[in-house]
């Protein structure tokens, strides 16, 4: 079973004990209220969004040469990448030149139909990417990012959302380099009632990621994840030490690590792509986690970095909660960003 479909099936599971009612996570929000968490934590890079394209279209009623120019600023400043603009410029332009005339009141509708149309091509090649993790192995995701990113938190609550639905998650916390970040991953590990493995700080990531995935094959562990330093001084290095890390695992289960996956800090803007760049350079990453989208109007990102890098955003978070890191869904997110299709 692959990693992703464990959040869609939750099969009976035997009673155990629970944790006090005070550190148990909220149960998964559902329909409208989800919808509505999801407008809030997107509501600056709407605001942003839809404030600079009404100042690009103020006083005009047709799409021309001028408007394009002007929502090409509106683009590139929203963060959605320059290759990712001309890309969407581009598309209405051959649609303006098709149809022969655009009102500017049909631009909303038609931007959203050309972001939907690049999310949907960006993602669809999904399902090749990550495998299947053998009948009675655990599956291992090793999680990616710089510090700062949401690393440890966006593994924290992967390893609660998890836990809550009955699988038996293993963390390893591999980046030896911080012991702020061995200590941040226990608690976090305590709360979601995972089973962390640690070693002392300054140890060798790779040994750590061993003991993790040992311990987790002899206990009939579902879940592996995998914390790495996030350290981009040293391309180099980093990308010896990610090998090293990866050619551990295999040794004690062929095929790991199933995912890569990338935290990226949505707040960022450009500095995410530039990130993405790097760490796609250094390690076959195969899916992405957007963070802290919640507090910034640069959501743009999300569409940008997706189009550019062709790895799927399996994740976004919007908030503070457990719930709040979201699997990404394409509809949900264009919705949220130009609301329902009826309006």
């Amino acid at each position: 079973m692959a990693f992703f479909d464990m959040f869609k099936k939750r099969p009976a599971q035997p009673a155990e004990p629970q944790a006090p009612a005070a550190q148990a996570p909220a149960a998964q929000p559902a329909g409208e209220e989800r919808a509505g968490a999801l407008d809030a934590g997107l509501e600056k890079t709407k605001t942003g969004l839809f404030s600079k394209l009404a100042r690009a279209v103020a006083g005009r009623t047709t799409v021309d040469a001028d408007v394009l120019d002007d929502l090409e600023e509106v683009l590139i400043t929203s963060d959605v990448g320059v290759e990712t603009t001309v890309a969407i410029i581009r598309r209405i332009e051959q649609r303006v030149a098709r149809d022969k005339y655009m009102s500017t009141a049909e631009l909303r509708r038609i931007l959203r139909e050309e972001i939907a149309a690049l999310l949907e091509e960006a993602h669809s090649a999904e399902g090749s990417f990550g495998l299947d993790a053998r009948e009675g192995e655990p599956y291992v995701v090793m999680v990616v990012g710089v510090n700062g990113a949401g690393k440890t938190t966006t593994i924290g609550k992967l390893a609660a959302q998890l836990t809550r639905m009955g699988r038996k998650v293993w963390i390893g916390a591999a980046d030896t380099f911080r012991a702020a970040a061995i200590d941040q991953l226990g608690v976090w590990a305590d709360r979601a009632g995972a089973t962390m493995i640690r070693q002392e700080m300054g140890s060798d990531p790779a040994s750590v990621a061993f003991d993790t995935l040992s311990s987790a094959r002899a206990n009939g562990a579902d879940v592996v994840l995998i914390d790495t330093a996030g350290r981009l001084h040293n391309k180099i290095g980093l990308m010896n030490e990610l090998t090293k890390i990866r050619n551990v695992m295999q040794k004690v289960i062929p095929g790991a690590p199933h995912e890569v996956m990338l935290v990226l800090d949505g707040s960022t803007g450009q500095n995410a792509f530039e990130q993405a760049k790097q760490f796609t350079e250094a390690t076959q990453v195969t899916s992405l986690a957007i963070t802290k989208l919640d507090g910034t109007a640069k959501g743009g990102v999300v569409v940008g970095i997706s189009d550019r890098f062709r790895i799927p955003v399996r994740y976004i978070g919007i908030g503070e909660g457990v719930d709040d890191l979201r699997i990404f869904d394409r509809k949900e997110f264009v919705n949220a960003l130009f609301g329902d299709e009826k309006n």
